[in-house]
């Protein structure tokens, strides 16, 4: 045991001595407009307790900002109470979607350093905040777009233990309670923490990114997918999959490739202002049937995925822990690797604009992304596209 405790002493340590060692998704930030309102609505559909806020009520004079929060998820969501806000901007340019996705980290200050030593530009310099109950530190940088990667380091009471357990997120913030808390409490939806965020950019564009990701932040390949693996009768596109050196944050980027009509990463830079942004948030589960149910029983609406999909899906993917009717019935994606198989299943934008989408996902072993749903997936994404006349 002693021995254990010391190995565990010994990598904390080595931790500690890497800056961009990232210890958690500290938060993904929304831009969207209508804090109040979206957290209602993610509540209401997704399962999300609406737990803390900072708004007027608060002393907040620039932004409304709502906490919300499901398993080892924080979603903050944030709207302008004036039109020289620049989230009021953002708003107008893209609609509602992810502006910063950050990272909880040891020291923010010297993990900003380090990412600017190794190429990063900076979004806005280190800046803390502090009262009673402890102190936080942020920075950011740029990446892709007008998204952002802040370092979040928290002191005292605002450290994550503490948050997790209902804490305080920030100075500024204070606790709210709903009937609709008591009610996703109740009946919870099973989200669990955020398996991975994806990206799109320009074509000709995704390996630029794979390099910022390398040298920046000391991400490394994790997988690879070309316009092979990825592609219809009319469209592709080609992802690869960058990770963290723990493993623990996975950023796939994807890019268009040629094909005879537009994909789903040229309609999404259509519909947001040609600028490359975060396509979707995929969320873990550990029980993949009892989250869709929940969710489809909550108004959520998901890809249809065609019956004939399940005609030959068995035969590949083999025996699974799940009953293959419910999950026929619920429309699920199964796929299977050499390290075990996985369930997933896309919803429909989340707003008018086809431009942000969430994946519920639930891994049996499998570390990949479901590489033998591709085709499926994305013959079901173009009826949809089809649909909206953007094909």
């Amino acid at each position: 045991m002693s021995t254990i405790k010391s190995e565990m002493q010994e990598a904390e340590a080595r931790s500690k001595n890497d800056p961009l060692h990232l210890i958690d998704v500290d938060h993904i930030r929304f831009n969207v407009g209508n804090a109040k309102q979206a957290a209602h609505f993610y509540a209401s559909c997704f399962g999300f307790n609406i737990t803390q806020a900072s708004d007027l009520t608060t002393g907040a004079r620039r932004e409304a900002q709502y906490l919300i929060t499901q398993g080892n998820i924080r979603l903050l969501l944030c709207s302008g109470l004036s039109s020289t806000e620049g989230s009021c901007e953002h708003v107008r340019r893209f609609g509602d979607g992810v502006k910063d996705i950050a990272f909880t980290v040891f020291d923010a200050e010297k993990a900003w350093e380090q990412a600017i030593r190794n190429g990063g530009e900076s979004a806005y310099d280190p800046r803390s905040y502090s009262d009673d109950t402890g102190r936080i530190t942020m920075a950011g940088i740029k990446t892709y777009g007008e998204v952002v990667h802040s370092f979040v380091s928290r002191e005292d009471g605002y450290a994550i233990p503490r948050i997790k357990d209902g804490g305080r997120f920030a100075p500024g913030f204070s606790h709210r309670t709903s009937e609709l808390n008591t009610f996703n409490d109740a009946n919870p939806c099973g989200l669990k923490y955020v398996d991975h965020c994806v990206g799109n950019v320009e074509e000709g564009k995704m390996d630029q990114w794979v390099d910022w990701y390398d040298q920046v932040m000391d991400f490394s390949l994790f997988k690879h997918f070309d316009d092979q693996d990825i592609s219809t009768e009319h469209s592709a596109l080609m992802s690869k999959v960058m990770a963290s050196g723990n493993h623990l944050i996975k950023m796939p980027i994807n890019e268009p490739a040629d094909g005879l009509r537009k994909s789903q990463i040229e309609e999404y830079l259509d519909w947001h202002d040609q600028t490359p942004g975060v396509q979707h948030l995929a969320f873990r589960t550990d029980d993949e049937l009892h989250s869709v149910a929940e969710l489809r029983g909550r108004g959520v609406d998901f890809l249809r995925i065609p019956d004939e999909y399940y005609e030959g899906v068995w035969d590949r993917v083999g025996m699974i822990e799940e009953d293959q009717q419910r999950v026929k019935d619920l429309g699920i994606l199964v796929d299977r690797d050499e390290e075990g198989y996985l369930l997933q299943l896309f919803t429909m934008p989340l707003q008018d604009r086809p431009t942000l989408f969430f994946e519920i996902i639930c891994r049996r072993g499998s570390q990949s992304f479901g590489k033998g749903n591709f085709k499926a997936l994305f013959e079901a994404l173009e009826i949809e596209q089809n649909r909206r006349g953007n094909l």
